[in-house]
């Protein structure tokens, strides 16, 4: 591990559990008397294949959600593994993935995945097709969202 690996990958754990303490789940925005600012489904796991699963499982709660609130705004954070699935030279192997990203992007959702992450790996924005947006990086970006009085829900391989 590099001088600098350690320091990056514990502050990037600190910002993950800061994250999952201020987490609702989808019982509790669907109860809600009040319609919240806004929603972020963040996904994170460390399975290349975790977005089959994943985004029909955020698919599924956007519906829910906006039957309740059909106005609301939805954004997904993408920061785990499982991002680089959506890779433009991954499209014909997980053509799933990048139906369902596209269908949810096409209705206002805002799909994002972490450019920090992505660099780590020599993975570059332009590696990645318009309809996903490319964070520079996806803790600060649910933060920022957060600040606005968003709610979060996180979905990992737990759930």
């Amino acid at each position: 591990m590099s001088k600098y690996a350690r320091p990056v990958f514990i502050f990037s754990l600190f910002l993950f559990f800061s994250t999952l303490s201020h987490a609702t789940t989808l019982d509790d925005i669907l109860k809600a008397k009040t319609e919240p600012d806004g929603i972020v489904i963040e996904i994170v796991t460390g399975d290349a294949t975790a977005l089959e699963w994943a985004l029909p499982q955020a698919q599924h709660m956007i519906k829910q959600i906006h039957q309740r609130w059909p106005d609301l705004h939805i954004a997904i954070v993408t920061h785990g593994t499982e991002q680089f699935a959506l890779q433009k030279s991954k499209q014909n192997k997980a053509k799933k993935i990048h139906k369902i990203t596209k269908s949810l992007v096409k209705k206002g959702v805002q799909l994002h995945v972490c450019g920090t992450h992505a660099s780590w790996k020599g993975v570059s924005e332009e590696d990645f097709p318009d309809y996903v947006d490319v964070a520079s990086a996806a803790p600060a970006t649910i933060n920022d969202y957060r600040a606005l009085g968003y709610k979060v829900i996180v979905i990992d391989s737990d759930d």
